[in-house]
């Protein structure tokens, strides 16, 4: 049975794998609120599914996901805020920008990411609440948050904090720097390096399907049970920290900035 709407694709087949496709391919499947609503909606089915044993998770066209889309930066150069309270715990410990991400791993089975091209701020976030991820050498990934004088708030510091050294989440969050396939699985980012991500995606989503759904289910809840983190203070620190910077000056400039092609001019910060 297949779902087609103007943003997400998602297909169940008879094997019990389910194919979650972004499809907006002229836009780099980039986020703007349609797409984060396809992206809730979606989770929703899967989550009510009892049929489905595994996940493929993979962007259509030239990238897996760009991050948040221009039209929303320049809204909130405008002045915009664009976002609803992000204190507002919509989705259990996660609000609704966040559930794009952290309901992945909300799931109660394999999610298995196909990433290629790009995944940029929000994109990589997405990539990160999958389970397990596979990208080409060529794969590109960010934590781009800084550049547009944000921080990852889409569950991403509670995924970086189980996959990666403290030093390496932190460099990647303050320089917002571009990291290959490579380096991605050298630092944790990502899974494995293969040729095709997606046919590896598929086929390890397969051979989930044909084991035990009583096991993979109660493997899931187990290794979730075994994070560190404290998820919920977390998601909950990420909202207070982002809703502070949205539309501030700092922010607003940085947007600017990016958007003209020039570097920001920051002002200094208000003493206390």
């Amino acid at each position: 049975m297949q779902q087609q709407d103007a943003r997400v694709r998602v297909e169940v087949g008879a094997d019990g794998v389910a194919e979650v496709v972004l499809a907006r391919p002229d836009k780099m499947n980039s986020l703007d609120p349609a797409m984060f609503q396809a992206i809730r909606d979606a989770i929703a089915r899967l989550q009510g599914d009892a049929s489905v044993r595994a996940v493929v998770l993979h962007g259509e066209g030239r990238a897996f996901c760009a991050g948040l889309d221009k039209g929303s930066f320049e809204g909130i150069a405008r002045g915009e805020r664009g976002f609803n309270d992000l204190m507002a715990r919509t989705h259990g410990v996660a609000n609704a920008w966040q559930q794009v991400a952290w309901g992945w791993r909300e799931l109660p089975v394999p999610v298995i990411a196909a990433v290629h091209g790009v995944a940029f701020g929000g994109g990589l976030q997405i990539a990160l609440g999958a389970d397990v991820r596979y990208v080409r050498a060529d794969t590109r990934m960010s934590v781009m948050e800084v550049r547009w004088g944000l921080v990852p708030d889409m569950a991403g510091c509670v995924f970086m904090a189980e996959l990666l050294r403290a030093d390496v989440a932190r460099e990647l969050t303050f320089t917002g720097r571009i990291v290959e396939g490579a380096e991605a699985v050298q630092l944790g980012l990502a899974t494995r390096v293969c040729d095709d991500p997606l046919a590896q995606a598929r086929a390890t989503a397969r051979q989930v399907a044909a084991s035990s759904p009583d096991a993979q289910r109660a493997a899931k809840r187990l290794l979730n049970a075994a994070s560190v983190v404290r998820a919920e203070a977390v998601l909950l620190t990420e909202s207070r920290e982002q809703q502070a910077l949205i539309g501030s000056a700092n922010q607003r400039e940085a947007v600017r900035a990016g958007l003209e092609g020039r570097a920001p001019v920051f002002r200094d910060l208000a003493q206390p």
